[in-house]
């Protein structure tokens, strides 16, 4: 700290044990930059609802940063995705183009939030940017060149325009700054951290705290089922329906009855996965 170097400086020094060169930390200060805040996406408005309970500052940061799903700050799966299909085009002698149609091919169908490649950002040039900025910089390398050629190949197969987005942009000029998928979420984590405090700070600033069972949905709100007199339970016996289904076209359509409950959890395809493992990550715990 007394020579001169800044915190950009020392992530390298975290993540890698060296000192990164001027146009590496520079590149990352402008990846960092960009992370930090977003406007009122998800992460900040969760950091909002927490601070509004009055919990500590710390609560509401961290509950933003765990609404970071595979829809949103999917570094870890998208960073150990390029790792696979790179490695397998090392080991099957493809170019980077094959490889990529591969890649397209086997998970825009399966998980295309986490693929890098959307329609997010057709109009907004800042993942183009970036990696116009990495190129320009000469920090720019393989993971890059092979995310554009996802990008291709994705606009390929896609029957909508699709572009390379922030998730892919970031993830690709992360990693050929020479970060670990893993690291490259712990750092834009924590970026997205600082963001997530500053939202709580205006929150209880400008609202007060709500308590519990203060707030209730607007009637205008309401879109479930009209109001129903509750029978008295002397009249059970005519209003109750039993939920056993004996057969499987019973409960075929009993099923499909209750997708239309909204909130009911039936129209939620469940996901029975682990869900560690699409981080890519291959050991948890003790390695």
């Amino acid at each position: 700290m007394e020579e001169g170097y800044g915190v950009v400086d020392v992530l390298f020094v975290d993540y890698q044990a060296r000192i990164p060169l001027i146009e590496e930390e520079q590149m990352l200060n402008y990846v960092m930059i960009l992370a930090l805040e977003d406007g009122l996406s998800p992460p900040a408005a969760m950091s909002r609802i927490v601070a509004r309970t009055k919990t500590f500052l710390t609560q509401a940061a961290a509950a933003s940063i765990l609404a970071f799903g595979h829809a949103y700050g999917a570094y870890s799966a998208f960073g150990n995705r390029l790792e696979k299909y790179l490695k397998r085009a090392d080991a099957q002698k493809l170019s980077l183009a094959e490889a990529a149609a591969q890649l397209v091919k086997d998970w825009a169908a399966r998980e295309p939030e986490s693929l890098g490649v959307s329609n997010l950002m057709l109009r907004d040039p800042a993942a183009k940017r970036m990696i116009a900025r990495a190129e320009k910089l000469g920090v720019a390398g393989r993971y890059i060149a092979f995310m554009k050629e996802v990008v291709q190949a994705a606009q390929k197969q896609s029957q909508e325009p699709v572009d390379i987005d922030m998730l892919g942009a970031t993830g690709a000029v992360m990693m050929d700054l020479g970060f670990s998928a893993e690291a490259t979420w712990a750092i834009l984590a924590v970026t997205r951290a600082l963001a997530a405090g500053a939202h709580y700070i205006e929150e209880i600033e400008r609202h007060p705290y709500m308590r519990l069972g203060e707030p209730l949905t607007p009637k205008e709100d309401y879109d479930g089922p009209a109001d129903r007199p509750v029978p008295p339970l002397k009249d059970r016996a005519k209003f109750a329906q039993s939920g056993i289904c004996k057969t499987v076209d019973e409960w075929m359509q009993a099923r499909e009855e209750r997708k239309k409950l909204v909130g009911s959890g039936y129209a939620i395809v469940e996901e029975i996965e682990d869900p560690s493992k699409k981080s890519g990550i291959q050991k948890v715990g003790k390695l």
